[in-house]
C-alpha cells in the first residue's frame, strides 16, 4: 500500500476499500493488540455483543431504540453498509458524519503505521473499521456499545472485548458453510463463541440443534442463559405496514406491540431485544408505553423496506432468510400477496440454487427478473436465469443492469408488488438508484 496519507474523507474511504487487496483476517490476539495500541477505546463501556445468522441488525436496532428512549447514549457497529461506509459506525442510530470519520481515521492510521514499523500486519478491512468505530464511541462518551458480529462469532474481530455486559444470539441457519461448518451444530458453535464466563446470554431457541449447543456452551462458561421461543408472543395482525403482537407475560398481557415491518421474523427479533432490555433495566421502573413507541418507531433499512411505490427491498441472502421472506409474504392479506414480481441477484459463496428452488416452489410469482451486482463474487445473470427456468414456468427476464431490471419489473408488474432480494449488495444498489418517489 502507498505510504501517502489520505488528504480527505473520500481518499480515506478509497484507502479502506483497497485494504482487501493487501491484508487478510487476523487472530483475536492481533485485534486485541491493535485495540491496546489505540488505548483500548470503549472497553470500559457496557458492551452488548450480538451474533447469529439472521436478525442481528434488527435486534440491535430495537435495543438501540429503547436505550435511546431511556436517555442512554449508544454506539452501534454494524455491517455491511448498503450505500455509504459511515453506516457501519453509528451514534444513537445516526451514521457518524464525514468529518468525524476522517479525523478518527487519521488517528487510527497513525497507530497502524506504528504497528507496521514494528513488523505487525495491517488490520484487515473489517478490523480497521472496528478500530475506528471503537475510537468514535469512546470519544462520544457512549454509555452502551452495541457490536454486531461480521461473520461467525468466535473468531470475529468484535469478539476481542473480553468482558461484555451481555450477549445475544439471534436465529441460526446455514450460511457461510465453507467457513463456519456445514451443520447447524457447527455454525451454532461458532456463534456461541461470543459467550463469556459469567456473562448473561439471551438467544433465539427456534432451532433445536443450535439451542442445544448454545445451552451447553453457556453452562460450561457459567453464563446465565435465557432461551426465547415463539411461545413467548402471539401474532395478532399482519399487514404491509407492520405486525401487531402480544407478549405472553404477566406485565404485557394487555399491551399490543407493533413492529413497523411485515417480516414475520421481526416479531422474534423484537421479543429477543425486549427480553435482553428487561434484564438491563431489571432494577428500574419500566415505562411500557415508552418502549412500545420506541419499538414501533424502528426503521431498519433493507429489511422488507418499501423504498418506492410498489417496490420493496429485503436483505434475504441465505436459505433461512429467504424462507422467512416467503412465510412473511404468505401471511399478508390475500390482496397484498397476489403474484409478486421478484428481482433477484446473488453472490457466488451463497447457496443460491437452493434459494431459487425454494423461492420458485413456495411462492408463485408473476415474473422473475435476474440481474447482476457490481462485485467480483457476482453470479452472472445468465446463470441465474437458467436455474430459475429449471424450477418455474413463470417468465424469467435477464437484465444485466440493476436500473434496467427495476424498470422491467415495473413494466410487467400489472397490479403486483415488486420485491428485490437475494443479496444485500443488490439491496444497496437498488436503494442508491431508486430511493424516493417514483
Amino acid at each position: 500500500m502507498t505510504d501517502r496519507i489520505p488528504e480527505n474523507y473520500n481518499e480515506a474511504v478509497e484507502y479502506i476499500e483497497e485494504l482487501p487487496r493487501f491484508t487478510k483476517k487476523h487472530s483475536l490476539a492481533h485485534t486485541r493488540q491493535f485495540l491496546q495500541r489505540l488505548g483500548n477505546p470503549g472497553l470500559d463501556r457496557k458492551i452488548i455483543h450480538v451474533a447469529g445468522t439472521n436478525g442481528k441488525g434488527s435486534v440491535c436496532a430495537y435495543m438501540q431504540a429503547v436505550l435511546a428512549a431511556e436517555g442512554k447514549r449508544t454506539g452501534f457497529f454494524t455491517s455491511p453498509h448498503l450505500v455509504k461506509i459511515n453506516e457501519r459506525i453509528q451514534l444513537d442510530r445516526t451514521p457518524v458524519d464525514d468529518a468525524v470519520f476522517y479525523r478518527v481515521f487519521l488517528k487510527t492510521l497513525e497507530t497502524v503505521r506504528g504497528m507496521e514499523q514494528e513488523g505487525l500486519s495491517h488490520p484487515s478491512y473489517f478490523e480497521f473499521l472496528f478500530g475506528i468505530g471503537m475510537m468514535v464511541f469512546a470519544e462520544s462518551d457512549a454509555e452502551y456499545i452495541i457490536l454486531e458480529t461480521g461473520l461467525g462469532g468466535r473468531l470475529d474481530a468484535t469478539n476481542a472485548p473480553k468482558h461484555p455486559f451481555l450477549t445475544v444470539i439471534t436465529s441460526i441457519s446455514l450460511d457461510h458453510t465453507e467457513i463456519l461448518g456445514d451443520t447447524l451444530t457447527q455454525i451454532a458453535s461458532e456463534k456461541a463463541g461470543i459467550i463469556k464466563q459469567g456473562v448473561p446470554v439471551f438467544f433465539d431457541g427456534s432451532c433445536r440443534e443450535a439451542a442445544e449447543m448454545i445451552r451447553r456452551t453457556a453452562s460450561k462458561r457459567q453464563a446465565p442463559c435465557r432461551e426465547i421461543s415463539n411461545h413467548a408472543y402471539e401474532i395478532r395482525e399482519v399487514g404491509r405496514n407492520g405486525i401487531a403482537f402480544l407478549r405472553k407475560n404477566a406485565y404485557d398481557k394487555d399491551i399490543t406491540w407493533r413492529v413497523p415491518n411485515c417480516g414475520l421474523y421481526q416479531v422474534m427479533n423484537a421479543e429477543l431485544a425486549l427480553e435482553a432490555l428487561e434484564y438491563i433495566f431489571r432494577d428500574s421502573k419500566i415505562c411500557r408505553e415508552r418502549w412500545v413507541s420506541a419499538i414501533a418507531s424502528v426503521r431498519w433499512e433493507g429489511r422488507m423496506e418499501l423504498i418506492a411505490p410498489h417496490l420493496t427491498v429485503d436483505g434475504a441472502h441465505n436459505p433461512g432468510a429467504l424462507e422467512a421472506f416467503v412465510q412473511s409474504i404468505k401471511m399478508l392479506p390475500e390482496r397484498e400477496r397476489e403474484l409478486p414480481v421478484i428481482i433477484f441477484s446473488a453472490v457466488s459463496d451463497k447457496k443460491y440454487e437452493q434459494m431459487i428452488a425454494y423461492l420458485a416452489g413456495e411462492l408463485k410469482a408473476r415474473a422473475y427478473i435476474v440481474t447482476e451486482i457490481d462485485d467480483k463474487r457476482k453470479v452472472e445473470a445468465g446463470k441465474l436465469r437458467q436455474i430459475f427456468e429449471k424450477y418455474t414456468a413463470s417468465p424469467v427476464y435477464e437484465r444485466i443492469g440493476i436500473r434496467e431490471a427495476v424498470e422491467t419489473a415495473y413494466e410487467v408488474r400489472g397490479e403486483s408488488e415488486i420485491y428485490c432480494l437475494g443479496s444485500l449488495y443488490l439491496v444497496g444498489a437498488v436503494k442508491k438508484c431508486y430511493s424516493g418517489e417514483r
